[in-house]
């Protein structure tokens, strides 16, 4: 089982960036395929970025071109850098890994408690 703590979160004026962290513990870092999510007030939680174990990415549209999602297995750690932020990036963004267990047969997940990123002037 993984441990997720975020870091990074605040507020910030419209156009300005920030770089969240998501740091694991308690299991092999490099077998999980790990995302970002946000939710803001009155809203479902959504996807924002994902990486996989292998490394690929994906983005929703509204973050596309503005969003990078990384990670650095020897450091166990995801990264968010999120830039030209907009007011409607408020949120709370929370951190997911997840993995297939074969012996289980299903998938597990994981979260983090969250972070808080406001965007306004």
């Amino acid at each position: 089982q993984v441990q997720l703590v975020e870091s990074g979160g605040g507020l910030v004026q419209p156009g300005g960036s920030l770089r969240l962290s998501c740091a694991a513990s308690g299991s092999i870092f490099s077998i999980y395929d790990v995302g970002w999510y946000r939710q803001a007030p009155g809203k479902q939680r959504e996807l924002v970025a994902v990486i996989t174990r292998g490394g690929r990415t994906d983005y929703a549209d509204s973050v596309k071109g503005r969003f990078t999602i990384s990670r650095d297995n020897a450091q166990n750690t995801v990264s968010l850098q999120m830039n030209s932020l907009r007011p409607e990036d408020t949120a709370v963004y929370y951190c997911n890994a997840a993995y297939f267990d074969p012996i289980a047969n299903l998938r597990r997940s994981f979260w983090g408690q969250g972070t808080q990123v406001t965007v306004s002037s």
